[in-house]
């Protein structure tokens, strides 16, 4: 009997937009997985040919990578922090649109000289961080962080902050401000490149969310 493909979605933002769309591309999760209550992480879909996983948006490319999962949705922010070779990302969805950016308190810009050489940046992306920072010749010590990013340079854990921004509503009530966009992210289809070789079931689903992609 043939396994179900596993598809693996993320946990917040991204979800709400991503249901609509994946539903025209015919991925439909039982009722289940719609009841607050139900704490399960794994769902049949509505036509029992896929296991759809609910998991944290860094794991999804995991899971995904390391062929646990075969689809799934993600961020391009967490494809680019993670630079999976077995990653492969055909389709931009359209979604969950925000930005990655270097923020720092408001009175610390309006006193700036200008980037130091060397400084202490508290984000979740320490690879995409660092390595942006290396091209301005800045040498960025990562501080990993899970949330509350923007509490990091009033408790002086770092002196900026790398995160996601959508409206700066969030930075500005923590009396941060935006000094530069790193990227644009929206969300994406991400496939593991061996499933793609091997089973025709994903290169069928690549090419509905390419139609469905194209008509959005």
């Amino acid at each position: 009997m043939t396994q179900p493909l596993t598809f693996a979605v993320p946990k917040g933002r991204i979800l709400d937009e991503a249901l609509p769309v994946m539903a025209r591309g015919g991925v439909v999760p039982e009722s289940a997985f719609h009841d607050k209550k139900d704490r399960s992480l794994s769902f049949a879909s509505e036509d029992g040919t896929m296991r759809i996983i609910r998991v944290r948006a860094f794991d999804v490319a995991t899971f995904v990578a390391f062929g646990a999962a075969q689809v799934g949705i993600v961020g391009s922010d967490v494809i680019e922090e993670f630079d999976y070779s077995e990653l492969y990302a055909p389709v931009d969805l359209g979604i969950g649109a925000c930005r990655l950016s270097v923020a720092e308190p408001a009175e610390a810009n309006e006193h700036s000289a200008g980037i130091a050489s060397h400084m202490r940046v508290a984000t979740k992306y320490p690879n995409i961080t660092s390595r942006w920072f290396e091209q301005q010749g800045v040498q960025a010590e990562c501080v990993k962080l899970n949330g509350a990013m923007e509490l990091a340079p009033s408790l002086g854990l770092a002196g900026r902050i790398v995160d996601l921004v959508s409206t700066g509503s969030t930075l500005k009530s923590n009396g941060l401000v935006e000094k530069e966009t790193i990227m644009q992210i929206s969300a994406r289809l991400i496939v593991n490149r061996a499933a793609l070789k091997t089973d025709p079931r994903v290169s069928e689903l690549v090419e509905r969310f390419r139609k469905v992609a194209s008509e959005s």
